[in-house]
């Protein structure tokens, strides 16, 4: 595998700087913005709310869209449910925009979102006066916003940076403070894409905190190459001996890199290169070759800053090296079950994987045989068999390989173009 890419826009930043966007006072105009379907499910509810948003570009690099902001409670009941397709990121993330706007709204998905919990998400946000309706807090939601929310002080159970950023979202709107202590550090885009649009952010230790009804400037803003994206070029890089790829503009930012490490620490030779701060994302280059694989663990306080990247680092191992997982019980309630699916997948491809309740143990001893694997409807699971099959004697069948279209709908074919 060789070759030089340049992975789509994130995901993560692309469905912030929507939202955010919606609620600036102003035309804001993103370029970069991810070609996934999970994002495209975004900008479509945002319309449904009365938003316009008009696509002025593609490039290369990603699409570019111009988003008429409604300022803050500026947005309007939709005439329809509203569908976050397979997002989780939209449905929580938008809960807490729309628990502070006075009106009710349902939100809904596709079957593997509706099987996906949402207390977490609902429980902070009933605590600032909005009230929600739901199967056993699973989806469909049926939200009943208000105008005034309360500003809170909240400690989630379960570190997720959507369940902090729909926190922050309805503080936005609250007269007060509104504060966010994690145990563990999570992903920070939404502090930083906040900061971009003129918000005042606070922070102290693993405290965030935000004092609510700061107007938010409307600007141009370009969405960074997603790095969860590029950890499958990544991957296949470190997996078969001559293999060397280059990955351009992909985001750095700390929060996001923790798999670099953990690529180094199983064997990989990995060259950072660049530091632009653009909209203050770090940007640069990432070149990884292969160098061999050697028996790695994963600890629970790495798995949040990793948890979307486990699924290809399991495959990663199966090429020769071995990797422990626990403290990723998380990996069960994502668009499958991926920790089963996964040791579902590898068994059936000829390779040796102990399943714990959560995590995983993946044994390279043995090159897989190839076989019929089924990605369950989950983007990063038919990616990551991807990855394991270029490694085995025999052929590998992904049913439902389409599923990466969620995030990455150009992925086989930029695939097919670094085999060397």
């Amino acid at each position: 595998m060789r070759g030089r890419v340049r992975p789509p826009g994130d995901k993560s930043i692309s469905h912030r700087y929507a939202l955010l966007s919606a609620l600036a006072d102003g035309t804001s105009v993103i370029g970069g913005y991810s070609t996934g379907g999970d994002c495209q499910s975004t900008l479509v509810c945002l319309r449904a709310l009365g938003v316009t948003v008009t696509q002025t570009a593609r490039a290369p690099e990603g699409l570019e869209f111009a988003v008429e902001g409604r300022g803050l409670g500026g947005l309007t009941a939709p005439s329809a449910r509203l569908d976050a397709g397979n997002s989780g990121s939209t449905m929580r993330m938008l809960a807490g925009v729309l628990a502070a706007h006075g009106f009710t709204s349902s939100m809904t998905g596709d079957e593997s979102l509706q099987r996906r919990p949402m207390k977490r998400v609902i429980a902070p946000l009933e605590r600032m006066g909005a009230r929600f309706e739901s199967l056993d807090g699973r989806p469909p939601l049926v939200i009943h916003g208000t105008a005034r929310p309360v500003p809170i002080d909240f400690e989630p159970d379960v570190p997720s940076a959507q369940v902090k950023s729909a926190v922050l979202l309805a503080g936005l709107h609250a007269e007060g403070v509104t504060r966010v202590r994690e145990r563990t550090a999570t992903r920070d885009h939404t502090e930083r894409a906040l900061a971009a649009f003129g918000v005042a952010v606070g922070r102290d230790g693993q405290a965030v905190s935000l004092q609510g009804r700061q107007r938010l400037t409307a600007g141009r803003l370009s969405v960074p190459g997603d790095i969860s994206s590029a950890a499958f070029w990544m991957a296949a890089a470190a997996s078969l001996s001559g293999s060397e790829i280059v990955i351009s503009h992909v985001g750095l930012n700390p929060s996001r890199t923790g798999i670099v490490e953990i690529l180094r620490r199983m064997g990989a030779a990995v060259v950072i290169d660049g530091d632009d701060h653009g909209d203050g994302e770090p940007v640069g280059t990432i070149t990884v070759r292969h160098e061999g694989l050697r028996s790695t663990e994963i600890a629970p306080g790495e798995v949040p800053g990793v948890i979307d990247e486990l699924p290809v680092l399991g495959a990663l191992a199966t090429h020769g090296g071995e990797l422990r997982v626990t403290g990723a019980a998380e990996l069960r309630v994502k668009e499958s079950d991926r920790i089963s699916a996964l040791a579902d997948g590898i068994r059936r491809m000829g390779g040796e994987i102990e399943e714990f309740p959560d995590g995983f143990h993946v044994c390279g001893r043995e090159r897989l045989r190839g076989g019929e694997v089924d990605a369950r409807h989950d983007h990063r699971l038919a990616m990551a068999f991807a990855i394991a099959a270029l490694g085995a004697s025999g052929p590998t069948v992904i049913h439902d390989a389409g599923a990466a279209a969620v995030s990455y709908p150009e992925f086989f074919s930029v695939l097919e173009s670094l085999r060397a």
